[in-house]
């Protein structure tokens, strides 16, 4: 059972999501707070209490101390809760991703997207803290107006275009604002190769490494990928260790 805290600073949004949040069976628990500092406070004394927290659903413009800046705090805990973000505004998705958070609802909240995103929380809780992949690591990308949460290892391939990454998936393509270099590091030891410095490619979806006219070539699903010299070896040695696996060549 979880134990939640609701932050808003607009009374009507902080008592509609309250009330659908005690309505979710999973939900054990929900304290309020009308503003990000009120929020920080009453986390600081549930911990000094003791008392468990398991996630934070806040909203992102407020007065004062506003959601992503609480959010950035509450990083620091020591234990830190997982977070929520429940916003009218679908512009701070990238910043939503980069602190981990669990989940991203548009206002007006629908009870049933609501409920996706307390299994999600539920999921994320109950998941190893050193498990690779996992429900936190998706990627929101916004289309018309929705907001689409592209699950790590649904991606075959990520690559760089300017100031945005491209993220080639079965479903298509989908554009986000953030540099390769940033992915590549969210995604440091989940089986991402760096094949090129456009290119960062999924090692669960590569299917073939050849050499043709001494370059190196990957075949990611029905996509031949080109390997630049730079990175050949150390792309060849981590699809040797991904598939052989360290145990394989010993005598």
């Amino acid at each position: 059972m979880l134990r939640v805290l609701a932050v808003d600073d607009e009374a009507p949004a902080l008592s509609e999501l309250s009330y659908l949040l005690r309505e979710d069976a999973r939900v054990e628990h929900v304290a309020t707070a009308p503003d990000g500092v009120k929020a920080l406070q009453d986390m600081v004394q549930m911990i000094g209490a003791g008392e468990r927290l398991d996630g934070v659903f806040l909203d992102i413009r407020m007065s004062g101390l506003n959601g992503l800046d609480l959010a950035r705090l509450i990083g620091g805990f020591p234990a830190p809760p997982k977070l929520v973000f429940v916003t009218a505004h679908d512009d701070c998705a990238v910043q939503a991703f980069e602190l981990e958070a669990v989940d991203y609802l548009l206002k007006p909240v629908r009870p049933e997207r609501l409920a996706e995103a307390v299994r999600r929380l539920s999921t994320a809780i109950a998941a190893p803290a050193d498990e690779g992949g996992g429900e936190k690591d998706v990627i929101p990308v916004e289309l018309g107006g929705r907001t689409r949460f592209i699950p790590q290892q649904a991606v075959w391939y990520a690559e760089a275009q300017g100031d945005y990454v491209r993220l080639h998936t079965a479903d298509g393509g989908f554009l986000v604002r953030m540099s390769l270099s940033a992915l590549e590091r969210r995604w440091a030891g989940s089986g991402f190769i760096r094949a090129h410095r456009s290119t960062l490619v999924n090692a669960r979806h590569v299917s073939e490494l050849r050499f043709d006219a001494g370059r190196a070539l990957l075949k990611v699903a029905a996509v031949t990928l080109p390997v630049s010299r730079r990175h050949t070896r150390q792309v060849r040695e981590q699809l040797v260790h991904q598939f052989r696996g360290p145990a394989e060549g010993r005598p």
